[in-house]
C-alpha cells in the first residue's frame, strides 16, 4: 500500500510540474511499423533520426522496419508533418529484437544505413546520391571480420566523417570493432581490429558519445557469458585522435587491445547487480564524460537508475529518482524489462534523462536537472499512453546543433527471451519536445 501511495503521489508531482514547467510536445506520425519485437525500439539503434540540411532546406531522416519486415526509409523537411517513405528491397529477421536498423548522415548529405545483424554478415548500403532515399546496392566497408556482425552503430565525427561500431563473435565470446569514413575519400578504413578484447572469455556492450571538441568517449561493461547477469563493472576510456589511440581518465595511454585487466572501472558493480548493458552517455561544457545506466545496490532489492560522472579528478555517482519495484534480471536473449534502458542529453548544466517505467505507466518520460551535478531531479510524462516495450533513441544531429530534442518512438510488444508478441502495426512517430 505504501508503494502505491508513493506512485500515486510521484504522478501528481508530475502533473503539477507540467503545469507550471513551459513545455511543448508534437507528435508527427510517419507510418506503421513492425511492432511484434522490440527491433524498432531497441536503445542500441545508437541512430534512429538524423538531421541534415542542404542547400538552406532542413531534413529529417528515419529507418524503421515496415509491418512486413522491410527496411524502410523516410524523410520531411523539419517544421512539416508531411514524410516522403520508401521501402528498401530488403525484409529483415524482424522476429529477432537485436537485429536493428542504424543510419548516418555524412558530411556531404549521403546516407549510411546497416542492418538486421544478430551474427551474421555484414548488411551495410549507401544512398545513391546526396539527401536521397535511394539506397544502392549492399556493399562491404574493409571486407574483413564482417562475416559474424552484431549491434552496428553509427556516430558522427565534426569533420563529416563516421564512425562505425560492431562487435565480431558472440555474446561472453566477443571482441569490438571500430571503423572510419573517410568524406575526403568515400572510404571506409579499420581503426581497431579488436578495440576492447573479451579473450574468448567474455565481451564488452558498450556506448558511445563524441563532444564538441571531437574527443570520443567510450564506455562499457563485461559480460562473462550470454546470461545477463554476469554483466558486471562499468568501465571508461577516451580517444583524441578519432580511436587510434585511448586514454584513461587521468591521461594514461591503454596499451591494446584493452582488456578486463587493462580497463578503467569507474565503477565497481559485481555480477547479479541487475546490471543492464547498452545504455548512453553525454559529456558537459567541459568534455567531462556522464554515463546513464541502472543496476541493484546490494543491500536492496530494487534497480534504480543511475548517473556514472567524471569531475575532473574522480568518478561519482548519484541515483536518478527513486523506484519502488524490484525486478530481477537473467537469463540470455531479448529481455521483456519493466523499465527502457535510459537516453541521456546534456546542456550545460541542465540534464534531460529520458526513459520508460511501468510504475509510470510505461509511457515515455522525462528526468530533468538544472544542474545535473547537484542531483536534483524533476520528473514528468511525455506521452499520455503506454509504449510497452519501447527504449529511447533521438535525433543526436539535431540536440548538438540546435538544443532540440526529437525522439523516435513506437508503441512495440516484447516476449521476454526473443519471443514475438502477436500485436497489429504501431504507427512510427517522431515526438518533438520544446
Amino acid at each position: 500500500m505504501k508503494r502505491i501511495i508513493a506512485s500515486l503521489a510521484a504522478m501528481t508531482a508530475s502533473c503539477a510540474l507540467m503545469a507550471q514547467t513551459k513545455i511543448s510536445t508534437h507528435l508527427s506520425e510517419i507510418a506503421p511499423g513492425y511492432s511484434q519485437t522490440s527491433v524498432n525500439t531497441a536503445v542500441f539503434r545508437a541512430s534512429s533520426l538524423v538531421s541534415a540540411d542542404s542547400a538552406g532546406v532542413a531534413y529529417q531522416f528515419a529507418c524503421f522496419y515496415s509491418p512486413d519486415g522491410m527496411l524502410t526509409m523516410a524523410r520531411r523537411q523539419r517544421g512539416s508533418d508531411t514524410w516522403q517513405v520508401r521501402k528498401a528491397d530488403y525484409r529483415a529477421k524482424v522476429e529477432d529484437a537485436h537485429n536493428v536498423a542504424s543510419m548516418a548522415v555524412d558530411g556531404e548529405g549521403y546516407l549510411h544505413v546497416s542492418y538486421d545483424h544478430h551474427g551474421h554478415k555484414l548488411h551495410y548500403r549507401r544512398s545513391v546520391k546526396p539527401f536521397s532515399l535511394e539506397l544502392g546496392a549492399e556493399e562491404p566497408m574493409t571486407g574483413e571480420k564482417e562475416d559474424a556482425v552484431t549491434y552496428p552503430e553509427f556516430h558522427s565525427l565534426p569533420d563529416g566523417g563516421l564512425i562505425f561500431l560492431y562487435r565480431t563473435g558472440a555474446s561472453g565470446n566477443g571482441d569490438m570493432v571500430m571503423n572510419a569514413y573517410d568524406i575526403r575519400a568515400h572510404k571506409w578504413r579499420r581503426v581497431q581490429e579488436n578495440l576492447i578484447d573479451g579473450e574468448g572469455k567474455r565481451n564488452a556492450y558498450w556506448q558511445l558519445t563524441t563532444d564538441s571538441k571531437g574527443r570520443t568517449h567510450i564506455s562499457w561493461v563485461w559480460r562473462e557469458t550470454w546470461k545477463v547477469e554476469t554483466n558486471h563493472d562499468l568501465c571508461y576510456a577516451y580517444s583524441d585522435d578519432q580511436g587510434k589511440t585511448w586514454h584513461k581518465s587521468n591521461g594514461e595511454t591503454y596499451t591494446l587491445p584493452i582488456t578486463a585487466a587493462t580497463a578503467e572501472v569507474a565503477w565497481s558493480i559485481p555480477q547479479k547487480s541487475e546490471l543492464i548493458n547498452q545504455t548512453s552517455m553525454a559529456t558537459d561544457s567541459k568534455g567531462h564524460p556522464y554515463i546513464a545506466t541502472y543496476w541493484r545496490s546490494s543491500d536492496s532489492k530494487i534497480p534504480q537508475y543511475r548517473l556514472v560522472w567524471h569531475d575532473g579528478k574522480r568518478w561519482n555517482m548519484t541515483e536518478v529518482g527513486q523506484r519502488l519495484t524490484p525486478f530481477s534480471l537473467a537469463g540470455g536473449g531479448t529481455k521483456m524489462i519493466p523499465i527502457a534502458r535510459p537516453r541521456l542529453v546534456i546542456d550545460g548544466k541542465k540534464a534531460y534523462y529520458i526513459f520508460r517505467d511501468a510504475e509510470r505507466g510505461s509511457r515515455v518520460s522525462l528526468f530533468f536537472s538544472k544542474n545535473i551535478k547537484k542531483g536534483k531531479w524533476s520528473v514528468y510524462d511525455l506521452t499520455d499512453y503506454s509504449v510497452e516495450a519501447w527504449e529511447p533513441s533521438l535525433d543526436e544531429e539535431l540536440w548538438r546543433k540546435e538544443r532540440k530534442l526529437d525522439i523516435f518512438t513506437q508503441t512495440s510488444f516484447q516476449g521476454d527471451g526473443e519471443k514475438t508478441v502477436k500485436h497489429e502495426a504501431e504507427p512510427v512517430r517522431v515526438l518533438e519536445v520544446r
